[in-house]
């Protein structure tokens, strides 16, 4: 028998614990520039995450952001170039969990059809120095999940995971 709660629905059985919220995601924004081959990579340093490392250009949402908003703000950021929000492609998702601090985050990789200015390096105070790098050559201290993401765009992946249990 079929039991109907009281807004005359069937009843569903409970799919969560009581009290329990779902997950919070972290969502970061990565920037994929290429060039014949080559792509553009930012030393880290005095930061609180994966200083001394190369990383693509990224960072996080802001409350009220857009993923696209954000990538084109963190463009403009730290690499001094304008990108308009329709001329981003999402070439890649990578859902990593962090084995630093056991938070889920969602990762998004964007490669823009154009930018306007030239890249420069607009943080110095966070990033030593850009270079381009071969996708088949990446520095061995290169962000992991960031090299994962790559090599998944190479090959055309859309969608990976990185830091969860088998």
């Amino acid at each position: 028998m079929t039991r109907i709660d009281d807004t005359g629905h069937p009843a569903r059985p409970a799919t969560r614990t009581p009290g329990t919220e779902p997950p919070t995601l972290v969502v970061g924004v990565h920037l994929v520039l290429l060039d014949e081959g080559l792509v553009l990579l930012g030393w880290r340093r005095n930061t609180s995450y994966a200083n001394g490392l190369w990383h693509v250009p990224a960072g996080h949402m802001e409350p009220g952001e857009t993923v696209t908003r954000s990538m084109t703000r963190e463009a403009e950021e730290e690499l001094g170039i304008l990108i308009a929000e329709h001329d981003l492609t999402l070439v890649h998702t990578l859902h990593h969990l962090d084995a630093d601090d056991g938070r889920s985050r969602l990762q998004l990789f964007f490669r823009p059809a154009r930018y306007d200015g030239r890249v420069r390096n607009a943080e110095p105070h966070k990033c030593g120095e850009l270079r381009w790098w071969p996708l088949d050559g990446l520095p061995s201290n290169t962000v992991p999940y960031t090299a994962h993401a790559l090599g998944e765009i190479v090959r055309g992946g859309t969608l990976s995971t990185v830091g969860w249990p088998a």
